[in-house]
């Protein structure tokens, strides 16, 4: 059997065992996240990715659903190409299943969702509203922290001038401003963000958090040790 195949073999075990105890070993808190996370692989795989702003470019993707304040694991997909395990979402979208697959425990529980702006629009965040989840994202010239808001009654879209456009898109914040914790190097008045973007920063740092503590795990070597590396970091 190629290597390749004792790979694919070894992965596809995780879909169908270990998220199951993922989920029965916790309940989450109200703040949940969804972004990619990479597994080190640079042997041959049909479906490894390259990520460069990733601490691991390449490797094996995975989109995990981590609660925030713990910044545990609840749920993974390991993505596989066009067999991703997802479950299709009309009008959705790859990443809109995505979303919905890792979130369909969650449905309807109050629970407040951060992801960045390759899942967000405003169908899933509308989806998701309806069935009592809220989102805050960030997506897609004005002067130097100038700030504009508008909102349709459930959504708020945020586009704040920092160093690039910052565009944000939310069903649970405010359209306010707050301190950042930093001083104005020449007024040295505190500096202010838009409330959903410190927010925001401050939620998503637990998937960085994972990838950090799989980027010990060494199986960039040709071995079965990608097995071990696929099971243990949660």
């Amino acid at each position: 059997m190629t290597m390749w195949r004792k790979i694919l073999r070894t992965v596809h075990i995780v879909p169908c065992s270990r998220p199951e105890a993922f989920k029965r070993s916790f309940i989450p808190y109200k703040d949940l996240c969804v972004d990619e996370s990479m597994m080190l692989w640079k042997g041959r795989l049909g479906f490894q990715q390259y990520i460069p702003i990733k601490r691991q470019r390449f490797g094996v993707k995975f989109f995990v659903l981590c609660d925030v304040v713990t910044e545990y694991v609840q749920d993974m997909v390991i993505y596989t190409g066009a067999t991703t395990a997802t479950e299709s979402t009309e009008g959705l979208g790859v990443s809109g299943s995505v979303v919905m697959t890792l979130l369909a425990p969650h449905l309807g529980k109050g629970h407040i969702l951060y992801v960045d702006n390759w899942y967000s629009s405003p169908m899933l965040f509308q989806n998701l509203l309806h069935q009592g989840n809220g989102d805050a994202n960030v997506p897609k010239k004005m002067k130097r922290e100038e700030v504009a808001f508008r909102e349709n009654g459930t959504q708020l879209a945020v586009k704040w001038q920092d160093k690039r456009d910052v565009n944000f898109l939310t069903t649970v914040h405010p359209s306010a401003m707050a301190q950042s914790g930093r001083l104005d190097h020449f007024t040295g008045e505190p500096k202010v963000k838009p409330a959903c973007v410190l927010d925001y920063n401050k939620k998503m740092e637990a998937v960085d958090r994972v990838d950090m503590i799989t980027s010990f795990v060494d199986c960039a070597r040709k071995s079965t040790v990608v097995q071990e590396a696929v099971l243990s970091p949660a």
